[in-house]
C-alpha cells in the first residue's frame, strides 16, 4: 500500500539528528533576513542636521564659538509647532564671509529682529551631527529629498511583493534546492553591489533586487525545514525558524553599533550570504517535492539517507510513496470564490486587514523607534528581545486557549500600547520603553498567529489562493509604511503612534468576529467553511507549513 513521507518519517525519524542539522543551517538563513527587512533603522538613520553655510565654519573658528553658540548665532530657530524646523531645512541668506561680523550676536548688525532676515533653502548641502554615516547623510535624503528615504524602504517591499507572489510557482516548478541557491547568490551579489553603489539610483536598484529574492529565499528555507520534519513538529519548527530571525535582529544591533558607517555595515551583513552557497553540498532536495514530480526513486534515496543520519532503519514494506493528498477532482479556484459566500467573504476581508495591520505596525514601530529613540542601538536591542517571549506565548496558548482570544488580545495590546506611548511624558522614558516593548511583543504575536489561522479558515481547493491574496496585503502595508511614518512625523512625532493604535484596536475587534479554529478539522468544502461556527470536529492541529501555500502541487 502506498505510504506518505510522514508515514516513512515516523520510522526514519521525525526530528532527530538530520532534521536538527538542517534546522541549524536554515536558521542561519533566517537570521540574515533581518538586516534586509528592518535594516533601514541603521542604514537610513537621520541625525540632527542643519544647512551648510559657506563662511560659518571659519567665523566660528575665529570667534572660538562652542557648537551650541555657533548653532544659536547662525542657524534659524525652531518654527511654529507642526511645521518642519527651519533649523534643519532653511538658512539665513547672509554672506558669512564678510569680515564685519561681530563675534557676539553677529546678525544684530543686519537686523535686531532675526525673524525679518531673509531665509532660503540649503544650497550648499548640510552639516550632520553624527560620527558615522548613513544613506541619508551621504545622499542628502533630507528636507525636500526626504521622500527618497521612504522610496528606498518601499522599494524593498515592492520586491517582497513580487518575489513572494511568484515563489510558490517557481519552487514547485524547479525545486526547493535550486531556488534556494539561486536566490542566495542573487541576494548576496546585490547586497555587496549596493554597498559600493556610487549613486542613489544604483543603490535603489540593488535594494529592489534584494527585495525580489531575499524574502523568497527566506520562504524557501521555511518550506524546506517544514518538509524535512514529521507532521507533529512542523508548527513548532516553523515558529522557531522565525525565532532565528529575531536572533538576527539582536546581531544586527551589535554589528550596527560596531560599524556606524552604512557602507561597511551593508557589506558586512551581505557578505555572509555567499556562505550559503555551500548548502549545495549540505542540504538535499525536498523528498516531498520529488514525489510531486514523480521522482519517487530519488525521494526514497534521500529518505533512506535521512534515516541513516538519524540512526534509524526503514521497514522493507515502506517502499512506495505517494503525496499526502490523494488526487481527486481538480477544481480551478478564482478570486470570486473568496468573496462569493458571506462567511468566507467576511474571513477574507478580516484576514486581509489583519495582514496589512500586522505589517504596518511591526515595521512602523521599528522605524518610529529609529526616529524617536534616544539610543537607537539599545532601543532596537531591547525591543527585539521581547520577540522571544512572544514566540513562547504562542506555543503555550494556541493549543490551550485557542487562536482567536490570544490573537485579538495581542492586537489590542499593540494598539493600546501605541496610544499610551503618546501620552507618556518625556521624563518617564523608562515607562515609555516598557510600553513600547509590550506593543512590539503584541504585534509580533499577532503577526505569527495570522500566519497560522489564515490557512485554517479556507476550504482545501481555495486555501493556497486565499493565503496568496490575504498575505499579499502584508507587502502592500510594507510599501505604505515608510511614507506613513516619515511623513506623519514631520507633522507631529507621535502622530504615527496614534494611527497605529487605532489600526491595532480595530484589528483586535475584527478578530473576535472570526470562528475559533482550535480543535476543528480543516474545512474541505465551501459548505464546511460557511458552517465553521457550528462544526466542531476534533482533529490534529494543522501544520503551520501549509500556512504559506507551499505544499507540493499535484501533477
Amino acid at each position: 500500500m502506498p505510504t506518505t513521507v510522514d508515514d516513512v518519517l515516523e520510522h526514519g525519524g521525525e526530528f532527530h539528528f538530520f532534521q536538527k542539522q538542517m534546522f541549524f543551517l536554515l536558521a542561519l538563513l533566517s537570521a540574515t533576513f533581518a538586516p534586509i527587512y528592518v535594516g533601514i533603522v541603521f542604514l537610513g538613520f537621520t541625525p540632527d542636521h542643519r544647512c551648510r553655510s559657506p563662511g560659518v565654519a571659519e567665523l566660528s573658528l575665529r570667534c572660538g564659538w562652542s557648537p551650541a553658540e555657533e548653532l544659536n548665532y547662525t542657524v534659524p530657530g525652531p518654527g511654529p509647532a507642526g511645521e518642519a524646523s527651519p533649523r534643519q531645512c532653511r538658512r539665513y541668506e547672509v554672506d558669512w564671509n564678510q569680515s564685519t561680523f561681530d563675534c557676539v550676536d553677529p546678525l544684530a548688525s543686519l537686523d535686531t529682529n532675526r525673524s525679518r532676515l531673509p531665509q532660503g533653502p540649503c544650497r550648499d548641502g548640510w552639516v550632520y551631527e553624527t560620527p558615522g554615516s548613513s544613506i541619508v547623510t551621504e545622499f542628502n535624503l533630507v528636507c525636500a529629498n526626504s521622500w527618497m528615504l521612504d522610496l528606498f524602504q518601499s522599494s524593498v517591499n515592492v520586491g517582497f511583493f513580487i518575489g513572494s507572489m511568484s515563489i510558490g510557482y517557481i519552487a514547485d516548478r524547479f525545486g526547493r534546492k535550486l531556488c534556494l541557491l539561486t536566490t542566495v547568490l542573487i541576494n548576496a551579489a546585490a547586497g555587496v553591489l549596493m554597498a559600493i553603489s556610487p549613486t542613489y539610483t544604483w543603490m535603489l536598484i540593488f535594494r529592489l533586487i534584494q527585495g525580489l529574492v531575499s524574502k523568497a529565499g527566506w520562504l524557501i528555507g521555511y518550506i524546506l525545514i517544514t518538509e524535512f520534519v514529521g507532521r507533529r513538529y512542523r508548527r513548532t519548527v516553523g515558529i522557531f525558524y522565525q525565532v532565528a530571525y529575531t536572533v538576527g535582529l539582536l546581531v544586527l544591533a551589535g554589528v550596527a553599533y560596531a560599524l556606524p558607517h552604512w557602507r561597511w555595515l551593508q557589506f558586512t551583513v551581505a557578505l555572509p550570504n555567499f556562505f550559503f552557497l555551500l548548502y549545495y553540498w549540505c542540504i538535499p532536495e525536498s523528498p516531498r517535492w520529488l514525489i510531486s514530480q514523480n521522482k519517487n526513486a530519488e525521494a526514497m534515496r534521500i529518505i533512506k539517507h535521512i534515516a541513516k543520519k538519524n540512526g534509524k532503519s526503514l521497514p522493507a514494506s515502506l517502499q512506495r510513496l505517494r503525496l499526502e493528498e490523494e488526487t481527486g477532482k481538480k477544481l480551478n479556484p478564482s478570486f470570486l470564490d473568496l468573496v462569493r459566500t458571506p462567511q468566507i467573504r467576511k474571513h477574507t476581508m478580516i484576514l486581509m486587514y489583519n495582514w496589512f495591520t500586522s505589517s504596518v505596525l511591526y515595521q512602523g514601530l521599528i522605524m518610529h523607534m529609529g526616529l524617536a529613540g534616544d539610543n537607537i542601538y539599545l532601543d532596537f536591542f531591547y525591543s527585539a528581545l521581547v520577540e522571544f517571549p512572544a514566540a513562547f506565548m504562542i506555543i503555550l496558548t494556541i493549543d490551550r486557549i485557542g487562536r482567536r482570544y490570544p490573537w485579538a488580545a495581542s492586537n489590542m495590546v499593540a494598539g493600546a500600547a501605541c496610544l499610551a506611548s503618546v501620552f507618556i511624558p518625556g521624563d518617564l522614558q523608562w515607562l515609555k520603553i516598557i510600553i513600547s516593548c509590550l506593543g512590539r511583543m503584541g504585534i509580533t504575536m499577532a503577526y505569527e498567529i495570522v500566519c497560522l489561522v489564515n490557512a485554517e479558515l479556507y476550504p482545501t481547493f481555495i486555501r493556497n489562493l486565499g493565503i496568496h491574496i490575504c498575505s499579499s496585503m502584508c507587502d502592500i502595508g510594507g510599501i505604505i509604511t515608510p511614507f506613513l511614518v516619515y511623513r506623519l512625523t514631520n507633522i507631529w512625532l507621535e502622530l504615527p503612534l496614534m494611527v497605529f493604535g487605532v489600526l491595532g484596536l480595530v484589528a483586535g475587534g475584527l478578530v473576535l468576529l472570526l470562528p475559533e479554529t482550535k480543535g476543528k478539522a480543516l474545512p474541505e468544502t465551501i459548505e464546511e467553511a460557511e458552517n465553521m461556527q457550528r462544526l466542531f470536529i476534533h482533529s490534529p492541529v494543522f501544520s503551520i507549513h501549509q500556512m504559506l501555500m507551499f505544499l507540493p502541487l499535484q501533477t
